[in-house]
């Protein structure tokens, strides 16, 4: 959106149960009752309706729990908030494009759904473990779970834990916060969770149900703790996972973005690095492409190329032993493919092939042609290992650390508060970085609202900074309150929003110093309260 289009986030969410009923309504009018002055569906009549296409208790692959009715629903209930603005937190209210929202985020899920459906290309989020200290999300259907689970006079499963510590709260709350989040998401947009093996199980069968089994990436295992724990049982637990889903898988995809090693790597004849072994044979013997049967085909010629001259001839020739001789003489070498005897099609086409020759892509070796693998960058793996090696980074030699430890994040937290810890186990911004640097556009939202430290909203920032890009971000954190005990209260942070805000600001101005980047630093606060206005403007 450029700075000029001015839009409008309307303060509250219209009722999608209302919605749907009108819509069935308009295709079944017998089916829908009319009572108190709002319709309601006669389940009877429509099955009537649509007896033949009705299946009556088929057994089918899913994941049940005990208040997953109320936690379906629940994201197409309205709500009445609204977002009002904080200027005095703000940073460049006027100008900026990121947004921060303190408030929880099933409310603000339902808001943003009226400015920012299907608009947003990255979503990140690192939710509660439910590991029995991190559940703090009261939603609507919560009593109602409980109650149901008192009645049946156990916790979820036979779990000898608290309720709040259930499997059921804890789906009760993803599901419909997940189920809102991909309507936000554009069409080839991507979403990228953290999760340890708590919920990991869980995770995977509710995002199979509300993304799309067939949109599933990958599961990411991340190296975050390379000692391991000490309190684990049996085995010392040193990473945890990333899921991550497509809106729409064949709309979605990645680029390389991990740096090859230097070794790998060498100086051609123009100064640029490719790599020294695994070239691709395009022109020569050859037991991969089929026979060339048709002569009239683009990819059907013989390759004269005289080196000290640089100079490159194609020919068609009806026979592999039909030799231009005039060009030999001239010292010309005949570079053909073939196989036993025959010939078979090239990899390119003639002018494919010519577009390389003149970006010079080929290297003539021998009795056969290579392509020059220039890609200095290799594809993304499931497991990522923290390790430091000299890597190839814009054509030149650096030295490369992939770090994805927790304690390298609250190192670097402690480090911008002046040597205190105020957030506990923040995630590692080389880790958001290497998520968002999957993507080839430059100019594009991110979201994360499970915002933490604000982890995210830095790594827009630092990324950005580094390759000119124009990232946006959108945080949302609930208002937690900090301990009474907590050195961060202590110092005057009343809630995680304050640490997050104040990080955004610290390192904005730390990466502004190191950079000197012109890129957006600003961001606009806003805060969850009852709705009284309807409309606010945003840019």
């Amino acid at each position: 959106m450029s700075n000029s289009e001015i839009k409008k986030l309307k303060l509250g969410t219209d009722d999608n149960i209302n919605s749907n009923i009108e819509k069935i309504r308009e295709l079944f009018p017998n089916a829908a009752i009319e009572k108190n002055n709002r319709y309601i569906l006669d389940f009877e009549l429509l099955k009537q309706e649509l007896l033949e296409s009705i299946i009556e208790d088929e057994e089918k692959y899913q994941l049940n729990w005990i208040g997953k009715k109320e936690a379906v629903k629940e994201a197409d209930n309205p709500t009445n908030k609204t977002l009002m603005p904080i200027r005095e937190k703000s940073v460049d209210f006027d100008n900026t494009k990121n947004i921060y929202i303190e408030g929880d985020n099933l409310d603000v899920l339902k808001l943003l759904k009226k400015s920012y459906l299907s608009k947003i290309k990255v979503i990140y989020i690192d939710p509660p473990y439910n590991t029995g200290h991190d559940f703090i999300y009261n939603d609507k259907f919560k009593k109602n779970t409980l109650n149901k689970l008192k009645k049946l006079g156990q916790n979820d499963y036979g779990k000898s834990q608290s309720n709040y510590e259930s499997h059921s709260q804890w789906l009760s709350m993803m599901y419909p916060r997940l189920k809102l989040a991909r309507d936000l998401l554009a069409e080839d947009g991507v979403i990228f969770i953290s999760i340890d093996d708590n919920e990991l199980n869980n995770l995977k069968l509710i995002c199979d149900e509300i993304f799309g089994e067939d949109n599933y990436i990958a599961l990411l295992t991340v190296e975050n703790n390379p000692k391991g724990r000490k309190n684990s049982k049996f085995i010392s637990v040193s990473c945890e996972y990333c899921l991550i889903y497509g809106k729409n898988i064949n709309s979605s995809y990645f680029i390389e973005n991990i740096p090859k090693e230097a070794k790998e790597m060498k100086l051609d004849d123009g100064g640029n690095f490719v790599h020294n072994s695994g070239r691709r044979v395009i022109v020569g013997e050859n037991y991969f492409n089929k026979l060339a049967a048709n002569k009239n085909s683009e990819k059907y010629y013989s390759v004269y190329y005289n080196q000290s001259l640089d100079d490159l001839i194609i020919c068609k020739e009806n026979d592999i032993d039909d030799v231009r001789n005039d060009l030999m003489q001239k010292q010309y070498k005949r570079y053909i493919s073939f196989r036993d005897g025959n010939f078979v099609e090239n990899t390119y086409s003639i002018n494919r092939f010519k577009e390389l020759f003149n970006n010079d892509c080929l290297d003539f070796k021998n009795d056969k042609i290579y392509e020059k693998n220039f890609s200095t960058a290799i594809r993304m793996k499931n497991l990522l290992i923290n390790r430091k090696y000299q890597g190839i980074v814009n054509n030149k030699i650096v030295d490369v650390q992939l770090d994805f430890k927790t304690t390298s994040a609250g190192t670097y937290l402690k480090n911008l508060f002046d040597g205190v810890l105020l957030f506990p186990a923040p995630k590692n911004v080389n880790f958001i970085k290497l998520l968002l640097s999957l993507f080839e556009e430059k100019d594009y939202y991110v979201m994360d609202f499970f915002a933490g430290s604000a982890t995210t909203a830095q790594a827009v920032l630092e990324l950005n900074a580094v390759d000119n890009g124009n990232r946006k971000y959108i945080m949302v954190q609930i208002p937690e309150k900090c301990p009474e005990k907590s050195e961060a209260f202590k110092l005057g942070y009343n809630t995680i929003c304050e640490i997050g805000e104040e990080r955004i600001r610290r390192a904005a101005k730390k990466i502004k110093k190191q950079t000197n980047a012109e890129i957006d630093y600003g961001f606009k606060v806003y805060k969850i309260e009852n709705s009284n206005t309807e409309y606010l403007d945003y840019y």
